[in-house]
């Protein structure tokens, strides 16, 4: 009998790229997994593959706090992710107050609910992000740096990582944080996001367009390699040296965005496309990394995938979903 076996699981954002990773894994461990679920979404790997007939689902959103309570206590949930935000920084910058409602009450929301049906919750798993940090001088970021997002996504991250750290001290709720680096990944049909827009255009023999100056530097983790690290962190709590902490999440192995789009394009053998910059890019922290030692020395994790291992089996993923041997969907 693993860990997951028979374990009554809730997981927020579940159609998304993590969420629906994270599900297909717990139910392969033998999770009874509940999905929150607010648009149907039938291109997202959740529901075209399946997954959504083997879970529970609860439709609507995090911000319905009646529904938050009564979908934990009646699955008798007693292991929380939530993964659910608005994550494009585009949209967030478009609709500051549609990306707060989501991001930082829906947060509350649930954490309250998990709150008043504390007796059965053992863990909670809250996925923050790099960008709640903000911008810093020095680089990489520690855990213990000041949480300082300016732009509208980078401050619901901030609030919401906050929230929940108020909720572990206040009401011994037990929380740990994450937060990851840019996370891609069969299964994400954002095609505005940089490396499924990328891998969409090259399919096409179209030039990829990259939004911003091409030098941002980023980090790029491969979603398998979270999903691995997100149980492992569950699977310690309640641990005292775990419980109530914050975690770092990813390759650390920095480049720029053009430098990510020129390896996309050498593994898919597209070279020749050259890439567009349009330098329109806005509301955005221009060097992000993270020092992920934390991790690796509490919970023994490390990447099981390196970025070029992530990229083929991304790129194969979307080689399926357009199909190569018919005519390639338009995104």
């Amino acid at each position: 009998m693993g860990f997951w076996q028979n374990r009554n699981v809730f997981v927020t954002g579940a159609t998304g790229l993590l969420g629906s990773w994270m599900v297909e894994d717990l139910l392969k461990n033998g999770a009874n997994v509940t999905c929150l679920i607010r648009d149907w979404v039938p291109g997202s790997k959740l529901i075209s593959q399946g997954l959504v007939n083997r879970a529970n689902i609860v439709h609507g959103q995090l911000e319905d706090y009646d529904l938050m309570v009564r979908a934990l206590n009646e699955y008798e949930i007693n292991t929380v992710f939530h993964l659910a935000a608005q994550t494009i920084v585009g949209t967030a910058s478009r609709s500051a107050v549609s990306t707060f409602e989501a991001n930082i009450r829906g947060t509350w929301s649930l954490l309250e609910a998990c709150r008043i049906n504390s007796k059965l919750i053992e863990r909670i798993l809250f996925a923050s992000s790099d960008k709640a940090y903000g911008p810093h001088d020095n680089l990489p970021y520690t855990e213990d740096m000041a949480l300082q997002g300016r732009y509208p996504y980078d401050v619901s991250k901030s609030c919401a990582d906050l929230i929940a750290q108020s909720y572990f001290h206040t009401y011994q709720l037990p929380i740990t944080i994450t937060r990851c680096v840019n996370l891609f990944g069969g299964g994400d049909l954002s095609f505005n996001r940089l490396v499924p827009g990328t891998i969409a255009s090259a399919l096409r023999n179209e030039r990829p367009v990259i939004r911003s100056n091409g030098q941002f530097i980023r980090d790029y983790f491969y979603v398998l390699n979270a999903v691995d690290g997100y149980l492992k962190l569950a699977e310690r709590m309640p641990d005292a040296s775990v419980k109530g902490e914050a975690f770092n999440f990813g390759f650390g192995e920095p480049l720029s965005v053009l430098e990510l789009v020129e390896e996309i394009l050498r593994i898919m053998g597209k070279e020749s496309l050259e890439p567009i910059i349009l330098n329109e890019a806005s509301n955005e922290i221009v060097n992000q990394f993270l020092d992920c030692t934390k991790a690796q020395r509490l919970l023994g994790w490390e990447p099981k995938y390196d970025r070029e291992a992530g990229l083929r089996q991304t790129i194969k993923w979307y080689e399926q979903y357009f199909g190569l041997d018919s005519e390639i969907r338009t995104v």
